[in-house]
This record gives structure tokens, sequence and C-alpha cells, in this order.
């Protein structure tokens, strides 16, 4: 997927600030447009799109269902529409599955990244258990078989109290699963580096046809990121870094989702960054474009 990202500095006090405004009522109703129309396509003009529409170029996330209270297990279900209203049941293999299910409450929390089954007619499941209530945007990544990527996006209710929770603060480390994860800005590339106990991890396992992925969410609005890193599987060293090139749909805070392989499981380390608008970006944030090819 071509990724459509440009970073900016951190903005650790601006974030603090907006984390604390964002957090109150972000889990009623929708979720803010902040520069978003509901059409999924970025205000200033541009056709980068954000992930916000359930319908572009004629194709539509339809039939969605998912349990409708927490810790109750179901299945997710939904299909994938054509120009045609016919469900569609061939798609390009991306990144090594034919669609990718992102999942995040309208706080950021919550996050999932899962890959479901497609039944020949056309319809796709996966068994799912909400952890928390909370109004949840569920994202479908793809490409049609001989059509463009497409984001697709539509917003799940379940039942029950939830509390938001503020938008955390912007660090430059994070911890998940006994790993420790760095996040660092050099000429224009976000660098990820990975270590356990104190010593570089050099054998990062190659994930979805990768050494780590990159998913961002904006907040409030949840506009969608998707990027893959530098290099190539059995060329790019395994680790400890792994390097992205980024532009953002949106400007402004983002939770970004760092996810890697390492000791047969999938380990998700979760940072928030600060991006400007592109017209005031530093020189030094690079063209937002990156070298490490579709993974196709």
């Amino acid at each position: 997927m071509q990724d459509r990202l440009r970073f900016a500095a951190f903005g650790g006090g601006l974030v603090v600030l907006l984390g604390a405004a964002l957090g109150i009522g972000a889990l009623v109703g929708d979720p803010s447009d902040r520069g978003v129309e509901h059409s999924g396509v970025v205000r200033d003009g541009s056709d980068r799109s954000t992930g916000l529409s359930d319908s572009e170029s004629g194709y539509t996330l339809a039939d969605l269902s998912a349990p409708a209270s927490p810790n109750r297990a179901g299945p997710l279900r939904f299909r994938i529409t054509g120009p045609d209203g016919a469900p569609v049941t061939r798609f390009a293999i991306r990144h090594d599955k034919p669609l990718h299910l992102i999942v995040a409450r309208s706080d950021g929390t919550e996050y999932r990244h899962a890959h479901p089954a497609m039944a020949a007619d056309g319809a796709w499941s996966v068994d799912w258990n909400w952890a928390a209530p909370g109004t949840y945007r569920v994202f479908a990544d793809f490409a049609p078989e001989m059509g463009d990527d497409l984001v697709l996006s539509h917003t799940v209710t379940v039942a029950g109290d939830a509390a938001a929770r503020p938008l955390p603060p912007a660090a430059e480390t994070a911890a998940v699963d006994g790993y420790q994860v760095r996040l660092q800005r050099d000429s224009g590339d976000l660098r990820f580096t990975v270590t356990r106990d104190g010593r570089p991890v050099t054998d990062l396992e190659p994930y979805l046809g990768a050494y780590a992925h990159l998913v961002g969410l904006h907040a409030p609005s949840l506009a969608y990121l998707h990027a893959h890193p530098q290099g190539e599987v059995g060329r790019t060293s395994p680790g400890p870094e792994v390097a992205f090139h980024v532009e953002p749909p949106v400007p402004g805070p983002y939770r970004l989702y760092f996810e890697f392989a390492h000791g047969g499981s999938v380990h998700t380390a979760e940072f928030t960054l600060e991006f400007a608008p592109l017209s005031t970006a530093p020189s030094t944030s690079g063209a937002g474009h990156h070298s490490g090819g579709e993974h196709r």
C-alpha cells in the first residue's frame, strides 16, 4: 500500500493538552472530523484518503455485524461490494493477505489487527470478542483484483458505560511484552529500534512480508495511515532498526502502532506523535515516500 504519511517534530506538550481535551466525549457519538469530510477525503482539496468512508471508487463496506456487547464471543462479519452492487470475491494479495482488518476504539485504545476468512459468497468473518464497551471504527484495508488499494471503514457501537482515555503523552520509548522500542527521527525517517533486556534484537521475524508494520490513527477522527518499512526481507538487516518514510492524511496528534514479530509472536508498541501541517513541516522531514516496496 502506498504510504500517505509525512511527519514533523514531536509535540509533547501540545499532545498532552490535546489528549486531555480529546479524551472528554471521545466515546459519545461519532468522532469529531477535525479537517476530515465524511466522504473520507481531506478538506484541503487533495485526493489523500483518510479511510473514514464506507464507500470509495464504487466499492462499499457492507453488511457489517458484530457482537453487541463486550465479553460475548461471536463473529464479526461484512462484505465488500463492487460498482455493480455485487459482493467482491477476487482480491489482490497485499502484504501476504487479501484483506487486513484494523479495529480501534474512538479514543485510540483497544487496537487490533486481524485477518478474516472469506467465504465463497464474498462474506468475510472472524471470531470476535470485544474487551470493552464504546464506539469502534472497523477498517477494511484491501485491493480488489485489478483495482487500486482502498481503505473503507464503518463504526460499531458496543453497549455499556465507556470511560474515555486521554491520548497518552508523546514519548520516545515504549515497552511491550518484555521488549523496549525506541522511536527517533532521522533526516525524514521514523526509526524504531527494538531491544530486549538491554540487548539489540537482530533477528526480527518476517511478518506479512516485512520486518515490521506501522499503523497510525489520527486523534480524534481516526483518519487512517498504514506504512511499510524501507528495505526487503532477506536483503535488509532484520533489526534492531526498522525505518519508515511517512506522510499523514491530516495533521495533528496520532497514535502509532508499531507491529513486529519475534519469538513466534506479534508484538505492538504504541506511541503518540504530533504531525505538523504539510505546508509547515520542517524541510528535513523528507518527501514522504518510502522505499520499502509494496510487499505484494
